[in-house]
This record gives C-alpha cells, structure tokens and sequence, in this order.
C-alpha cells in the first residue's frame, strides 16, 4: 500500500452510470452548469458538510492556462467556490498552480499517469497554507494520480492536514 500525501478522501458517488455520464458532461462538454447539481448533492448531505466544515482553506486541483482556456472553466474551481460560498470556508486559488500542459489523465493508463502528473504543480503564497487545513477538491478520482501530486505540493507548504474531496471515485 503507497504511503498517500493526504488524511482523508471524501467521495460522494461512485463514477458509474448516470454520475459518469454528468461528469464526462460537465468536465469535457462544456456545461458547467453541472457543478450546481453535484453542489446541492454535497451540502445536503449532513455528514459530508460536517467533515467540509473542519477545513480552513478550500484549494481547487488547478488546470493549466492553455486547458482553461479550451474549456473555459476549471471544473474543480466552479466546484470549490461555491462550497466556499455555502460554507463560509475561505477560497484560495493563487496557492497550487499547474506549470505545465500534459496530455489529458484520462487519456493514459496507471503507469502513464503517474508518469504524466510528475512535477507539474507549485506551490506559491505558501504562508497562506502554513499551518492550516486544507480541502483540496477534484472531480473525478480514478488513479489517484493528480490528488496525489498536488497533495505532495503542498506539502511543502507545511499545511497540517490535507482532505480530498471528490464527486466521484472509480
């Protein structure tokens, strides 16, 4: 078992059926109009918004510039400001950022992931996670690749817990 970078995940579905086909929508389709119905599954669930609420940042898994201007959203980011709006937990985004262009996780297997993800994030603005715990947020956890990456990022921002939270898991 690999040692991970962070404490806990949380996953509200599992990717299958109708959640995948939302995702794939959501994230490759351009209807980012989608986060709001993963939003209200998120929050109405008493238990996730409790764990939610032991945070004090929320970080979205950034996409590079080149990938948010093809898609116009980062599907992660829409995601964790409005949980940050409901929840009243601080939204940051100028901390973790994705230095390079990589082909597209979904297109690779296990190994090439892996590969793929290596040191493509930094951290910037590090006193903004010194100390703090930190919800890092992503849509879709298949490998575990990227959270694991970013996790490892901002380790160096001596943050003192790292949680991920996801809409759905493989």
């Amino acid at each position: 078992m690999q040692n991970k970078s962070y404490n806990e995940l949380i996953s509200i579905f599992k990717y299958e059926g109708i959640i995948r086909y939302l995702l794939l929508n959501y994230k490759f389709k351009e209807k980012p109009y989608i986060s709001k119905t993963f939003i209200q599954f998120i929050l109405k669930d008493k238990k996730i918004f409790d764990k939610i609420k032991m945070y004090d940042k929320i970080i979205p898994v950034p996409v590079s510039k080149n990938r948010y201007n093809q898609r116009g959203y980062n599907q992660s980011a829409l995601l964790s400001k409005e949980i940050s709006k409901k929840t009243g937990i601080a939204y940051v985004d100028d901390v973790l950022q994705k230095d390079k262009d990589i082909i597209e996780q979904s297109k690779l297997n296990k190994e090439q992931r892996s590969k793929n993800i290596k040191n493509v994030y930094s951290i910037k603005n590090i006193k903004k996670v010194e100390n703090k715990k930190i919800l890092l947020i992503d849509d879709i956890y298949t490998t575990g690749s990227t959270v694991e990456e970013c996790c490892k990022t901002l380790r160096q921002g001596n943050v003192q817990n790292i949680g991920v939270m996801v809409i759905a898991k493989d």
